[in-house]
């Protein structure tokens, strides 16, 4: 039933048009009677008077008919006219919905259960009014007097609602002690019992009913094109974000009801279903879905790859797996891709580790284009300007922005580089060669880096730190998962005692990994009173809490959310958007029209968005490092890094089309 209550409003939604259409070319033939035959014989097409109302209806077609000078009046006219028309569908649109949410309460076993007991309590209200209707005559002829039986109706209901209007009494004491019973009874019944048994038993049902009819069951017909998540979550929330950010179509599948009104009512595009149905995904249009996501757990994510492999064979799917196992299995089922995605946030975190002797660590790449990061401490770049280090000289690369302080800057010429600088350079691999002999090795101490959490980020972390040689020490308070970690030093990492005994005074590099950002954000503060010097990484399980981590102390954040929601949205539209870390990206546009023939230097583009172009795309070649002066030529593709605010700035002062 209730997808026949979804089928019945797509219907109605379908059929307005044309409604709309007929009475359009009702009340044109109406208002414009005298000239209708005008109209007919010059063959004016009816879809005309449509566009009257949108005001896309070209006023030169009525000229000949109207004349010039009146022509602008008929319109207007016509358009109040018009106005009234859709007003009037509007409300048979409303009216067919009512139906929908009738049949909708009536087909729910709980609606029908209540039903039957308030029909069961009117029979017994009927029972008694009846009852008493006939005693009152019985009880009038023993005092000797006769009245009809409407009277007697009559009497009963105006005793037993509390009404009283004296015309009718009894002179005995028989009667009087009857007309008490009444009165008591009427007030039990009709006062107390019925108000409440018709709003628990009918009308909060109703009310329940109308609420659930309002979350959508199904995609229109013809949708396509479109990413369906299922499950909603951090990670479904910052993969929105980016969808909506770039137009594309999504649809968020959700099991609960309330939950669907709720994200109804926030904005979002829900739909309302079981995720191992078949029928669902029919009803979401999954065989012309662009991408579907599973959010769920793992037995849940194999059920869902499952059901949507029934339904088709070709759409890819994404899932998110929490076990390693579990990879291989949802595989098997039919995912196209399957992420572990806190595996990758830890793999993530420890390649921006400072530990070790490397001047540079990559951080991204865009084809031949390579994205580094590098410290300046305990390198000859401190103390610098960025006008005199000589850096683009030597090697070719570019300082297209660097950190401070867990804040993404981009430096002016004059600016002084320091010894908690980090540098985000851009370059080919062979000026990254030449950058590395430029600096020479880092003189770092040769302490064993600190995690504190030993759960899946911070395992994933210290497997990578391990592959490159560096030490490490994990501190976990869990006995189970203390288990699986090696290097482990047992304890609480808000203990002063735990930390001094896995090296807090002498590592370089503090890695905070808790799914709380509660947790977190404690151990930032308190990690960075006691090293200011020390280099924190910390995770964020919510964006929001991005800005409190670094705030805090944090050199580097990164979001579990965010980048599962960037991995997921590089798959969608590859070599569209590479994020390098939080808050900064690499992405790719089309020179805009207002761009092309300009010089780099002259564009504007770093003044008014905050974002570097750092290689320009021309069909397969790509330019890394374009000299300013040269002018941006036709069909050309910028290549630019920003902040997610600077992407935002951009894509407001240079629309892309998304056709």
């Amino acid at each position: 039933m209730l997808r026949g209550s979804s089928r019945l409003a797509t219907r109605s939604r379908r059929k307005v048009p044309m409604r709309r259409a007929t009475c359009v070319s009702s009340l044109a033939k109406s208002f414009f009677a005298p000239s209708w035959n005008s109209i007919t014989q010059a063959k004016v097409p009816l879809h005309l008077f449509q566009g009257v109302g949108s005001g896309t209806a070209p006023s030169e077609v009525f000229e000949p008919l109207f004349g010039e000078a009146n022509v602008l009046e008929v319109i207007q006219v016509f358009e109040n006219r018009l106005a009234g028309v859709k007003r009037l569908s509007g409300e048979n649109v409303r009216m067919k919905f009512v139906p929908a949410q009738v049949m909708y309460l009536l087909q729910d076993p709980r609606a029908k259960r209540n039903i039957r007991s308030l029909l069961r309590f009117m029979a017994i209200l009927v029972f008694f009014i009846g009852l008493y209707s006939i005693l009152f005559h019985f009880i009038m002829e023993f005092e000797g007097r006769d009245f009809s039986w409407i009277t007697g109706l009559y009497w009963t209901l105006t005793v037993m609602s509390t009404l009283g209007f004296g015309d009718i009494t009894f002179s005995g004491d028989l009667g009087r002690v009857f007309s008490i019973l009444v009165l008591l009874s009427g007030i039990v019944f009709l006062l107390i019992m019925l108000p409440f048994t018709f709003i628990q038993f009918f009308y909060a049902p109703w009310l329940e009913a109308q609420s659930k009819s309002r979350a959508p069951r199904e995609l229109p017909e013809g949708e396509a094109g479109h990413v369906i998540l299922i499950g909603f979550d951090p990670i479904a929330m910052s993969l929105i974000s980016r969808l909506k950010q770039y137009g594309h179509p999504h649809a968020v599948l959700v099991t609960d009801v309330n939950l669907a009104l709720d994200l109804y009512d926030r904005g979002y595009r829900v739909v309302v279903g079981e995720p191992d149905d078949p029928e669902t995904y029919r009803r979401l249009r999954a065989d012309r879905a662009a991408m579907i996501v599973a959010l769920e757990d793992d037995m849940k994510n194999t059920n869902i790859v499952f059901t949507v492999r029934e339904i088709s064979k070709h759409v890819p799917v994404v899932a998110n797996a929490e076990e390693e196992d579990s990879v291989d299995v949802l595989e098997l089922a039919g995912a196209t891709h399957v992420f572990q995605f806190t595996k990758i946030l830890g793999e993530f975190l420890a390649r921006r580790t400072l530990a070790g002797r490397t001047s540079s660590n990559m951080i991204g790449h865009f084809g031949e284009l390579l994205i580094v990061e590098a410290p300046a401490a305990h390198s000859p770049l401190v103390g610098r300007t960025l006008l005199n280090c000589g850096l683009r000289e030597a090697t070719g690369m570019i300082v297209v922005g660097w950190w401070e302080q867990g804040v993404f800057q981009i430096p002016k010429l004059s600016d002084t580089i320091q010894s908690n600088t980090v540098l985000v350079l851009a370059g080919s691999q062979d000026q990254l060669a030449r950058y590395d002999d430029f600096v020479g090795k880092r003189s770092v101490p040769d302490a064993p880096a600190l995690i504190l959490g030993g759960g899946r980020v911070g395992r994933a972390a210290a497997q990578v730190l391990a592959n490159k040689g560096l030490d490490y020490r994990i501190v976990e308070k869990n006995p189970k998962v203390a288990e699986r970690c090696s290097n482990i030093i047992p304890g609480s990492a808000a203990d002063l005692e735990t930390l001094v005994k896995a090296g807090i005074r002498q590592t370089p590099s503090i890695f905070i990994t808790t799914h709380n950002d509660d947790v977190n954000i404690y151990l930032t503060i308190y990690c960075r009173r006691l090293r200011p010097d020390v280099q924190i990484l910390s995770r964020a399980t919510l964006d929001r809490n991005f800005n409190i981590l670094h705030t805090a102390g944090a050199d580097l954040v990164m979001s579990h959310a965010s980048l599962a929601a960037h991995t997921i949205f590089n798959l969608l539209r590859p070599g569209k958007v590479l994020m390098l870390t939080e808050g900064l990206n690499i992405f790719q546009v089309r020179a805009h029209k207002s761009l092309v023939g300009k010089p780099l230097i002259h564009s504007g583009i770093r003044e008014e968005t905050q974002c570097s172009v750092i290689a320009v795309k021309t069909g397969e070649a790509m330019e890394i490092n374009p000299d300013p002066r040269q002018p941006i030529p036709p069909d050309a593709h910028l290549i630019l890094i920003g902040t997610t605010e600077g992407e935002r700035r951009f894509a407001d002062r240079y629309p892309e089309d998304h056709g």
